[in-house]
């Protein structure tokens, strides 16, 4: 893929990463941006080895969920206490009801699990099928309508 190429596609789908990183990141745009660009980093490096099997869109989303899953994994590793779990925890809370409107949806979405979170975004906020989640995610379909709908219960619990 030439670089003209790449920016051309990236501009068509950077408000669709920057929305799903949001949303996994809790709200946090700060961390969002973070990941968008270590994201886009990467798929600029890699954009040689897209031959176009899917869409763009699901590999670069791709891309970004493993930026994510290793920014998540990085922060497990230098979580050393309950108290800064809880610490964390109320940022987070505090960070959204200050900068988001959604605030309570940003809050229910980060008691859920990595996957059901990750699947309710892609499904609801990017408008994904199930094949598309599927891809990203590279988990089985079947899997995804799992996670789609143990997540719209827990989020349905979480936000009554």
């Amino acid at each position: 893929m030439s670089p003209e190429r790449f920016i051309e596609n990236v501009k068509a789908e950077q408000e669709s990463l920057r929305r799903f990183l949001l949303a996994l990141c809790n709200g946090n745009a700060s961390d969002a941006d973070d990941l968008a660009q270590e994201a886009l980093v990467r798929a600029y490096v890699a954009s040689g080895s897209f031959l176009g099997l899917s869409k763009f869109s699901t590999w670069l989303l791709r891309i970004a969920y493993n930026c994510y899953i290793d920014y998540h994994r990085k922060s497990e590793i230098n979580t050393v206490s309950v108290d800064n779990c809880q610490a964390t925890s109320a940022i987070s809370e505090d960070y959204a009801d200050q900068s988001f409107r959604f605030q309570q949806l940003y809050y229910a979405l980060e008691k859920l699990d990595e996957k059901e979170k990750a699947v309710i975004v892609l499904h609801y906020f990017e408008d994904k099928s199930i094949k598309e989640i599927a891809s990203i995610l590279q988990i089985a379909s079947g899997t995804v309508k799992y996670y789609l709908s143990t997540g719209r219960n827990h989020l349905k619990e979480l936000l009554q």
